[in-house]
């Protein structure tokens, strides 16, 4: 998924950290002009958002884009849901994918790609608490074996 043309925005990390992820689709965003500022200039906060799919359309809600510092009195509302571009058959494949229990829409990050802002959209299901304890316990297992990696070449 890693291409030369792509700079990242923001990343979603609590995303990854309380669900787990089954599929990821590229989506395009529906913005106004402040907020493309805002956006680029990385004002932007989605630990809580998720997406909704609402008359055959999706929105993302709870993503807070803050005010263009230097626009006018004509700014945007920071907290307004956003729609999301996709293709109808893409639209359906998600309704029947969150119609499933325990499955929801999350963003996952933001980024520029060829000069546009896209969102990475993913199908998330809940991890229940003692996932999120195997997760922790094997990033600290991995990072105790990079230290002794760096110690045996230092030595």
């Amino acid at each position: 998924m890693a291409e030369e043309n792509r700079k990242i925005i923001a990343v979603n990390k609590k995303a990854r950290f309380n669900y787990s992820v089954d599929e990821s689709i590229e989506c395009g965003i529906v913005l106004e002009g402040t907020e493309i500022k805002s956006v680029k200039a990385g004002n932007i906060s989605f630990p809580d958002s998720f997406a909704e799919i609402i008359h055959n359309e999706v929105w993302v809600k709870g993503f807070h884009i803050s005010e263009y510092a230097f626009s006018s009195v004509f700014n945007h509302n920071p907290d307004r849901p956003k729609k999301l571009l996709l293709h109808k058959d893409e639209i359906k494949r998600l309704i029947r994918k969150t119609e499933e229990k325990g499955y929801t829409l999350i963003p996952l990050e933001f980024y520029l790609k060829r000069g546009i802002i896209k969102v990475s959209l993913g199908v998330c299901k809940g991890k229940k608490l003692f996932d999120k304890r195997a997760d922790i316990r094997e990033r600290d297992v991995n990072r105790d074996m990079q230290r002794e990696f760096r110690k045996g070449l230092q030595s």
